[in-house]
């Protein structure tokens, strides 16, 4: 089944599907709803620490699921049947935030954290199975494929849910209001609708010891155990990930929380929706240059670089003050959002034992789901407290700038002298 045209091209549809909820929902027509409908009456200050909240449990929740789900993926047959459920929950609360009324922030907060753990869990059963579809020497071509046909279905359903947005007499629709929550619908059936081909044309290949679920989630959370006490010995490897999980949470924050923040400066929603497509369109070339770049530079360096990118980006955010102003952070997100959630992969597999790839790859998963929980709650809170939105954009600077200092000091040569000493002790 490996490297067969049709189950690669239905695994990677699913990412089609999903992107709909990433961009439609979560980076763009969420936030801006939420503030002007939902979160009606409250200050831009406390939309903004309600958001960071919503934004925050659902990571939670899926980090903490995260074990008990790696746990199933690795040691029973069931990843196809969860990545249905994950993906129908997400799909059932998106498209269930139509019938919420003006004012109803405590429901809207509770439909979309769901959404985020249907989208997040269901990308850890996903992701699990990738090497039933791709070999190893197609795996990184399959894998690019999915990222590429994710930044073109969700730009394409987008800039439609925008153009319904901008002209909702277009569409039939009475209103702004109206056709937003239509959107809503649209990506709940999208999101179903191009997790079919998945469904139905990915063969999920048996375990040789197949197991209950009792029994993986004993073992998942086994090998979980020893994964953390082997970083005592690999402390390369947990450098890295603490690294990883300060930049990345800042790098997810800035996605989801943007729109939210360009409401509070009162920039219009339209300037808002439009600088979201700039920075899909601009991510999709990018994300490929950037990994050239990678290449050309070393990837620990393209890393730091798109790290001070960002922390260039949260300072600039802090003195925006018009709409062109967000235009412009719009391309330079674009140009280094790809690169960077790329590149910490590929330099991820640089540092772990290849004899135990799956093991510690089911840990950086795990910590990839606990990114956005810090940050968007550093940045609600801040703002919170300040009763200055303005602060709250600029406390990122923290993650990536910590982030940045542990990657500094990640040593390969060093690492690999861990992990010969870790082997020979096995």
């Amino acid at each position: 089944m490996q490297d067969s045209k049709r189950s690669i091209l239905a695994w990677a549809c699913y990412d089609w599907a999903n992107s709909a909820f990433a961009t439609t929902v979560m980076a763009g027509f969420f936030p801006v709803f939420f503030s002007a409908y939902w979160a009606v009456g409250a200050s831009s200050e406390q939309g903004t620490f309600y958001l960071g909240v919503a934004n925050s449990l659902g990571s939670l929740i899926v980090a903490l699921l995260a074990p008990f789900l790696g746990a199933i993926a690795d040691w029973g047959s069931y990843k196809k049947r969860l990545l249905a459920f994950f993906a129908l929950l997400g799909s059932v609360m998106t498209a269930s935030l139509y019938v919420l009324q003006m004012g109803n922030w405590p429901m809207a907060v509770l439909f979309y954290s769901l959404a985020v753990v249907g989208f997040s869990g269901a990308n850890t059963f996903y992701d699990a199975l990738l090497p039933f579809v791709a070999s190893e020497k197609k795996v990184d071509y399959v894998s690019s494929l999915g990222y590429s046909l994710g930044y073109i279905g969700g730009g394409l359903l987008f800039l439609v849910n925008v153009l319904m947005y901008l002209n909702p007499s277009w569409f039939g629709f009475s209103s702004q209001e109206s056709a937003i929550k239509a959107c809503f619908v649209i990506v709940g059936i999208w999101w179903t609708a191009f997790t079919l081909p998945l469904i139905f044309l990915v063969k999920e290949e048996k375990p040789l010891e197949p197991m209950g679920v009792r029994q993986a989630v004993e073992k998942g959370l086994g090998i979980t155990i020893n994964t953390v006490r082997s970083f005592r010995q690999l402390k390369t490897i947990a450098l890295f990930l603490a690294a990883y999980w300060l930049y990345i949470d800042g790098v997810d924050t800035i996605i989801r929380m943007a729109v939210n923040y360009g409401t509070s400066l009162n920039f219009p929603s339209e300037s808002l929706i439009i600088a979201l497509l700039i920075t899909q369109f601009v991510a999709f070339p990018s994300a490929l240059l950037y990994s050239a770049f990678g290449n050309r530079i070393g990837v620990k360096k393209a890393l730091q670089v798109a790290i001070g990118a960002y922390t260039i980006i949260a300072v600039l955010g802090y003195f925006m003050t018009t709409p062109l102003h967000f235009y412009l952070l719009a391309v330079i997100i674009g140009l280094f959002q790809g690169g960077i959630q790329a590149l910490s992969r590929s330099y991820y597999t640089r540092l772990i034992p290849k004899e135990r790839s799956a093991e510690f790859f089911g840990f950086f998963n795990m910590l990839g789901k606990f990114a956005a929980i810090i940050g968007p709650l550093l940045m609600g809170v801040v703002t919170l407290v300040t009763g200055n939105v303005r602060s709250g954009i600029v406390s990122l600077v923290a993650l990536f700038a910590l982030g940045f200092i542990l990657l500094k000091r990640v040593d390969e040569t060093k690492g690999q002298a861990e992990i010969e000493a870790f082997l020979k002790n096995q």
